[in-house]
């Protein structure tokens, strides 16, 4: 009778996770801490409604949902969870109220400091860890109850091994079918993501490359005629023909940045010092570092060499060093490290600027989107789709108020 009331409790806390899955796309409020810890919340009062009574205990799996609640759908879930819990058991009342206070905020303390580090895991590490920490008000059960049989002086009613056994297999079970099912609505969701984000850079990327082709060749013609002109010019006309020359030339670059944003080629792959490269890169852009009152500094574990495109490399980073200097305030500092691994190298571009919201982040490297007062988030579009024609991963760190860091992997051979 027990493992038949304790597999009714399996399937509420299985519901709303099924929930998620069914509903999760289609429902605003999927990502709302507090909906979620309503929702778990509920699952809970049910498991703890729908008890079974043997050996004057009750047995229920109430805390599933509550671990649950709190390491993936974050604190402010687990508490509104742990209340409703509390208010359920106050409904319930009985004998030993105070002792079931004691117990149930013990058991939510688990999962509540677990959290922290139980939440930056992924995949399989989060689902093992979570597992464990489900496991922990089972073990403060047994802690009291050998407790209590110390300090009554009666002897433990070793009936309790196999009903213990039986109720720690199946919260087991319930938590990993929960969390594999969170797991799998997560990678279905980061899926579709990138299988829409593919989508639109690709339609853009073609869209990008047909406008460029089609405004390069007037703007050639146009560029070609002002040099004829230029010789016989004099005075402000002369003035005039330079800065239109300069112009045109500003919009070959960003013709040239959409061309690569569309279909980035490594023309000329070649073995060559990164090391040099990044001096090189770094000797450009002081000047500019110097004039934002920005210190730039750059750190080399060692003398790396890597087989690529010099120039498309050099152009990626710039970029991003770029946008690191222009991100930070004066009197700031701009932090470059290249690092060399086994089989791939690494460099980091750090810096103490004003930082990016959760928001902001996610939308890097959207074509059109910049946290620049003035800018088309070409650049960085351009440098991730160079970085990934590469076959490395670019990846970006920020916090609002402390700053961002950049970390490019790189192989040390090109296919």
């Amino acid at each position: 009778m027990l493992l038949e009331k304790l597999f009714l409790n399996i399937l509420i806390v299985l519901a709303p996770v099924l929930l998620q899955s069914v509903f999760g796309e289609r429902w605003s409020y999927a990502k709302s801490p507090i909906m979620m810890g309503l929702l778990y919340g509920m699952a809970s009062s049910l498991c703890l409604l729908f008890s079974y009574e043997d050996l004057n205990l009750f047995w229920d799996l109430r805390y599933v949902p509550m671990v649950i609640a709190t390491v993936y759908m974050g604190r402010k879930a687990g508490f509104i969870n742990y209340a409703m819990i509390i208010m359920t058991r106050t409904y319930l009342g009985g004998d030993a109220l105070l002792f079931g206070y004691i117990s149930m905020t013990i058991a939510f303390m688990i999962p509540l400091l677990a959290s922290f580090k139980v939440n930056a895991l992924t995949g399989n590490s989060r689902i093992k860890a979570t597992i464990v920490v489900a496991l922990g008000p089972l073990f403060v059960m047994l802690m009291i109850l050998i407790s209590y049989s110390l300090f009554s002086g009666e002897p433990l009613d070793y009936r309790m091994i196999p009903a213990i056994t039986a109720f720690g297999i199946l919260t087991i079970l319930g938590t990993w079918f929960s969390t594999m099912l969170l797991e799998l609505n997560e990678e279905h969701a980061k899926m579709k993501a990138e299988i829409q984000k593919a989508e639109k850079m690709k339609t853009l990327g073609e869209l990008a490359a047909s406008i460029a082709h089609e405004v390069r060749n007037p703007l050639t013609v146009v560029k070609g005629f002002l040099q004829l002109m230029r010789p016989s010019e004099l005075g402000k006309n002369q003035q005039y023909l330079t800065i239109a020359m300069e112009e045109l030339e500003r919009a070959e670059t960003i013709i040239s940045d959409y061309l690569n944003f569309s279909k980035p080629k490594l023309t000329k792959l070649e073995s060559f010092s990164f090391s040099d490269v990044l001096t090189n890169i770094l000797i450009l852009l002081t000047p500019m570092a110097m004039k934002n009152g920005v210190e730039l500094t750059c750190h080399v574990d060692e003398h790396i060499y890597i087989h690529s495109d010099r120039g498309q490399l050099q152009q990626a980073l710039v970029n991003v060093i770029k946008n690191a200097i222009e991100a930070t305030q004066a009197n700031g500092e701009v932090k470059v490290r290249l690092t060399g691994m086994a089989g791939e190298v690494q460099i980091s571009i750090c810096d103490n600027g004003k930082g990016m919201s959760k928001d902001q982040l996610s939308r890097i490297g959207h074509l059109f989107y910049s946290t620049k007062d003035v800018g088309t988030g070409l650049g960085t579009a351009v440098t991730i789709r160079i970085i990934e024609t590469m076959n490395g991963k670019i990846v970006y760190e920020s916090e609002e108020g402390v700053g961002t860091t950049v970390t490019i992997t790189l192989p040390l051979q090109q296919n």
